[in-house]
């Protein structure tokens, strides 16, 4: 139905003068079930689906966009495209792409959620509510037990030939908790994705989800000063994710990333390399083109420490006289192509967590942090968080800490970097991307406490 109705939208549109067409669908579909107080309180399923469509009108580039796709729409999404062309100003040419000469083709992950009903998904998040409240008696609420299911869809059609479709499907289980003795109250996530039903355990979501919140609890404040700092390895993936987009082409040339010129230079300890694969076996994001149809591939950002490239789109490519990465992405059908990873993260390494631990020897280990988006600086890489973790010493846990706040600068820390374990996570996936980490060891960093 797609390709019969690009086909009726790229003749009316040559019709009247557009010339390279291009057409991008993106369709959604959407399941969660949630439960409290050991009912179900959420049962929603949606469906969405949006089309761009973009052309070339007297050398300049237009846009139309609609949620109906029908041939009613044809005539005023050719319309639209001619006048928002009429209004560009800008002198950049813009092209729709032709293709890339070869496509990856992933290793399809088996669907095994559609084959699973929805009372066994209902039973799921009601047993693992359940579980985690008859776990521990400090254990008072249970303020999520979620289930999630996602399927989207991608296809993109243009007048040159190309004809690309993506599909991902994938489910996710998170969990929070809270944890209460006498006055002082902690709460606890847990989190699971997989495209494999079968691959949830509520007993040990149940388990982490109860553990990371009891932890918690009869916390101390530390003295304040440097101390070495071990990060756990989901601190790590928002880190991470906070910080990506100092390797992306288009915030290089806004001179908005500290990386600018750095290509070829060490950036980081000699043990680090940064990847970016959209075909990373352990995660559910699974792309072979981007959303301007340029091929993907894996590519190493760190090599070693060594900063190898950027991600880039079409545009940033063409500035640099590069080839495109296949990182032009747009966060909705109606927005423009920006750059953004596919599976970004920090390569694992050897040492086990424990051992990690053991050659600590004395600092602090975080595992959670709060205040990202307003902690954090992804131009100059300082940041301030406040945190929870556990102060270590002779190798082992010695006691809760909180309220404190970890403060370095990201870039300094990429060079500090002492250890990387072998205890490899993804994070929860947005639509195009995942970040993923082993816990990290680094050298010195400023804890502020007591």
């Amino acid at each position: 139905m797609m390709k019969e109705f690009s086909s009726k939208l790229f003749a009316h549109g040559k019709a009247l003068g557009l010339s390279e067409m291009e057409v991008y669908i993106n369709k959604k579909s959407k399941l969660k079930i949630a439960s409290f107080n050991k009912k179900i309180d959420k049962y929603d399923i949606a469906d969405e689906v949006g089309l761009s469509f973009r052309a070339i009108s007297n050398g300049k580039m237009g846009y139309a966009y609609t949620e109906n796709i029908n041939e009613e729409v044809i005539d005023r999404l050719v319309k639209e495209v001619i006048e928002n062309a009429s209004i560009i100003e800008k002198d950049d040419v813009d092209t729709i792409f032709e293709g890339s000469s070869e496509y990856m083709q992933p290793q399809t992950k088996e669907n095994k959620l559609d084959n699973v009903s929805e009372e066994e998904k209902i039973d799921f998040v009601l047993k693992l509510e359940e579980e985690a409240l008859s776990l521990d008696d400090r254990i008072t609420m249970v303020g999520m037990s979620q289930y999630i299911e996602e399927i989207n869809d991608i296809e993109i059609f243009n007048s040159k030939g190309l004809e690309l479709k993506n599909r991902q499907n994938k489910a996710y289980v998170y969990l929070s908790t809270t944890a209460k003795q006498g006055e002082d109250i902690k709460t606890g996530i847990a989190y699971q994705v997989a495209t494999d039903f079968s691959e949830f355990d509520y007993k040990k979501l149940a388990k982490e989800g109860v553990k990371d919140a009891v932890d918690k609890l009869s916390a101390e404040q530390i003295a304040s000063g440097k101390y070495k700092v071990a990060f756990k390895n989901e601190v790590m993936c928002d880190l991470l994710d906070s910080y990506s987009e100092i390797f992306s082409a288009q915030k290089v040339h806004e001179g908005m990333s500290l990386l600018k010129d750095k290509i070829g230079t060490l950036v980081a300890c000699s043990e680090l390399s940064i990847i970016d694969d959209p075909f990373a076996k352990d995660s559910v994001v699974n792309r072979n083109f981007d959303d301007e149809g340029v091929a993907t591939k894996p590519k190493k950002l760190v090599d070693c420490g060594m900063l190898k490239t950027y991600l880039h789109n079409i545009a940033t490519a063409k500035k640099d006289d590069v080839e495109s990465t296949g990182n032009g992405f747009k966060p909705t059908f109606k927005s423009v192509v920006k750059i953004a990873p596919t599976n970004m993260y920090i390569q694992k390494g050897e040492i086990s967590f424990e051992n990690m631990l053991k050659k600590m020897g004395k600092g602090v280990l975080i595992t959670d942090v709060q205040g990202l988006h307003a902690g954090l600086d992804a131009v100059t890489g300082d940041f301030s968080l406040s945190c929870n973790g556990f102060y270590i010493e002779d190798g082992k846990i010695q006691k809760v800490v909180n309220t404190i706040t970890v403060a370095g600068n990201f870039f300094d820390m990429l060079k500090d970097i002492e250890e990387i374990c072998s205890d490899f996570k993804f994070s929860i996936p947005s639509t195009n991307t995942c970040f993923g980490s082993p816990s990290l060891l680094v050298k010195e960093l400023t804890i502020s406490g007591k």
